[in-house]
């Protein structure tokens, strides 16, 4: 597909391309109520940089643009957030989307998903879900989604204009799955284990088969980079150039 037609394909998308600027700044990641598992703790001070962040996870109308009409969802629609791509898939996403476009479109840091999903500079507000208190306001869960995923912004945005952030389906990282934060970097950028890469990459936010403590913004999760599942999606994050 030319950057022509690419172009006049996301002009004709249902929901827009859109990306959300990010302030960056400093933070507390992790579980600040101490009420979830070893896994998102110790609680430590990360200083993220500006960014962007799209404002809706990838919809299947996007994926199909980008991948020449294929969509691997099992919850048809093109304003659902597409799912059933592994951490893998995603990248020849990416590869495909930055040819077409001339950007470097990637995904975004575990460290600046949670940065955006509190708020950005508004975190200190401290909300358990992205934008509120109850995720019934925020995001698709187990007990509203009546076993599917919804399309995306149907639900109220954080104070970042963001959507869907909790719940709906869990979003890849970059990040290598670690079992606790210590020696995470401080700095946002993505964790990844060098000279190879680990075994599981990290998603984030929950998804609409998990209960509401499962959904909260300083939760983790993990899966192999090449498990393809219909809870697990992606959003894309760009850095200023």
């Amino acid at each position: 597909m030319s950057k022509e037609h690419f172009s006049q394909a996301l002009a004709n998308l249902d929901q827009p391309f859109d990306m959300i600027y990010v302030e960056g700044g400093e933070f507390d990641m992790g579980d600040e109520y101490g009420d979830l598992p070893g896994y998102c703790w110790p609680v430590h001070k990360v200083k993220v940089p500006d960014f962007y962040i799209g404002k809706h996870p990838v919809t299947q109308a996007l994926w199909k643009s980008v991948m020449d009409g294929e969509n691997p969802s099992e919850f048809k629609g093109d304003n659902r957030p597409v799912e059933r791509v592994s951490w893998d898939e995603v990248q020849g996403f990416l590869a495909r989307l930055n040819e077409l476009t001339g950007y470097f479109y990637r995904l975004p840091a575990e460290a600046e998903w949670e940065y955006a999903a509190r708020g950005g500079k508004y975190h200190a507000e401290g909300y358990k879900y992205a934008g509120s208190d109850r995720l019934k306001d925020v995001g698709w869960f187990d007990k509203n989604s009546g076993n599917e995923t919804h399309p995306v912004g149907q639900k109220r945005p954080n104070q970042l204009d963001i959507f869907d952030m909790n719940g709906n389906v869990f979003e890849w990282c970059e990040d290598d799955w670690h079992n606790n934060y210590n020696d995470a970097p401080n700095d946002g950028s993505a964790w990844i284990d060098h000279p190879d890469r680990g075994l599981r990459r990290v998603h984030r936010g929950g998804s609409w088969t998990y209960a509401v403590l499962f959904c909260r913004v300083a939760i983790r999760n993990y899966n192999a980079p090449i498990n393809e599942n219909n809870n697990i999606g992606f959003r894309l994050a760009l850095s200023p150039q």
